[in-house]
Formats: structure tokens, sequence, C-alpha cells
């Protein structure tokens, strides 16, 4: 076992499969205690189960580390305040929360139901707002912190998910702000691009698949490695690296952590401009947009032909 984070407690929601379950495993072998939330429901979030959280926190166990199971939900305030306590009453402190807590309820928007849409937006942006919120007063005590929020790559925008990709890109901007306001307190704060080949990606649908040529967890994910580099345990170190000492260096960035690659994001920034000395017309804007800010954009929803 190591020694990088010994002494440290850590969160790790969405702990009990998949990326989650990686990330905890490798933050206890790092000497971290760790609290292995999972509701061990289904991919939509339906259904509860002890079983997941369990099974990881006995397995930490039998390998020398130190862990306890949560079976509670990030999505809502209070029950997120259990799982922040299960940290603080056990071992003393909470120094580490990795937010991997999700779930899918993927339909083209015109089919999608508010609840649908609600819900998506529950675990995933409001279960970030919740978790680092029971988290930070504890953190700002000791003046010290390391919070990774799972976002995703879907984030840039992907058909047929657009309450996942809502919640995952507010996310990014969520991050972003909080590591404004925290890192004076000595707490990092980043959001995280994974992939792997977890249940999730599983029921990506048909047409998502389709669209980027041929199925594969790579292709999905935009990745040009083969399919045996997107295996969750691949996403382990990187995460974990930012939640170190040495990845302190890093506040309000999108990592990326998918296959063997460990990418940073560019923030947004202008690419273009045009201006004028005065209001635009409408006359002016015509004229000159074609052969200025539209010049190389690809028209994603261009004129269907003429039918005979």
């Amino acid at each position: 076992m190591g020694t990088r984070l010994e002494g440290r407690v850590a969160i790790v929601t969405g702990a009990g499969r998949g990326i989650g379950r990686t990330v905890a495993m490798l933050l206890a072998e790092e000497g971290a205690a760790v609290v292995v939330n999972d509701l061990g429901g289904s991919v939509d979030g339906s259904g509860a189960s002890t079983g997941p959280a369990e099974d990881v926190a006995a397995e930490i166990r039998a390998a020398g580390g130190e862990a306890v199971a949560s079976f509670d939900s990030v999505a809502d305030f209070d029950s997120a305040g259990v799982i922040v306590r299960a940290a603080v009453e056990k071992y003393g402190r909470v120094d580490v929360l990795c937010n991997a807590a999700g779930i899918l309820r993927d339909r083209m928007v015109f089919n999608m139901t508010e609840e649908e849409w609600d819900a998506v937006l529950r675990v995933h942006l409001y279960g970030s707002y919740n978790m680092v919120r029971q988290c930070v007063p504890h953190m700002i005590e000791q003046r010290y912190g390391r919070i990774a929020l799972f976002s995703s790559v879907s984030g840039l925008g992907s058909a047929g998910q657009t309450n996942y990709t809502s919640a995952k890109e507010g996310i990014v901007g969520y991050a972003r702000a909080l590591a404004k306001e925290l890192t004076p307190s000595g707490i990092t704060v980043n959001a995280i691009y994974p992939g792997a080949n977890t249940r999730m990606m599983a029921t990506v649908p048909d047409h998502v698949r389709h669209r980027t040529g041929g199925g594969g967890a790579a292709e999905i994910v935009g990745s040009h490695e083969p399919e045996e580099a997107l295996s969750p345990e691949n996403n382990a170190a990187k995460i974990v690296y930012l939640c170190t000492e040495a990845g302190g260096a890093f506040s309000g960035r999108v990592v990326a952590t998918n296959g063997w690659a460990m990418s940073l994001y560019s923030t947004r920034r202008v690419t273009k401009s045009i201006h004028t000395a005065g209001e635009w017309t409408l006359d002016e804007l015509e004229r000159l947009v074609p052969a200025s800010l539209a010049s190389g954009l690809t028209n994603p929803a261009p004129a269907e032909p003429p039918r005979t």
C-alpha cells in the first residue's frame, strides 16, 4: 500500500461499481480511510441495495485498508448530510470528495417527461451541490480539501441526453465557480470527464452509437484508443492524483481521464469577433457574419432537398 493519502479521509459516491469503485479502491491503497457510498439502484435510479457499497468496503478492508459503507442518496440534501456525517463521526474529518454517483434517463426532448428531466438533474447537478455543501464547512475549518466532481464529455452536447448534458455541463460551471470561492481556503475543485466500459455506457441509445461510428465505448467518448483502454481502472490513478498533495496545482479545471490519456480541456474564450461603431443592423449582420463568425461552420440542420 502507498502512503500518498495516509491520514486522509475520502468520500466516494457511486462507488459500488464502475469507475467510482476503482477510485475508492485506489484511494484506500494510498492510505485513505474511505466512505464507500452507493444507493445500489439501477442505471435509471430506481431501486436500492446495500450490496454494492458493502462489497467494495469489505474488499478494501480485506486488503488491509479502512472503509465503511454508506447507502444514502446524494439527490437529497439531508441524505447527503448523512453521508458526510458518516465520515466525520467515524474518522473525525473529511479531506476528499469524489462525487461519481449518477443515473441516466435518456430520451429525445420531445418525448422526455418532466420527471425524467428532474430525476437526472437531482442526482447529478443537485447531488453535486448537496455533497459539496455538506463537505465544505469541514474542509474550510481544516483549510484543506480535494473535490472531484464527475461531469461528462456529453456536456458538450449529446442528442437524446438533454437532461444528462444539461446537468453535466452545469457541473463544469459549478466546479469553476467553486474553485474561485474555495481555493483560498486550501480546497481544490475540478470537473472530471471520465469514460469507460461500464453498465451506464451499455445503455447509450443506438442512434448515438450509430452516429459515433459503430457503437464501441471508444467511439462514444471520442477516443482513438483500442477498446481495452476503456476499462474503468484506467481512470482511477488520474482521478486519485487530483486528490493528492501533488494534484493541488489543478483547480477550476476540466480534466478528462478516459483511456490511457489524461487531458486538460481549455476554458472558454472568444475565438472570433466583429465590431461596429454603433448599433448593428440586420442588413450589416447578413452581409458580414457569413464571411466572419460563421466562416467554416457546418450547418447542424441543413435544409432538406426538395421532395420529388
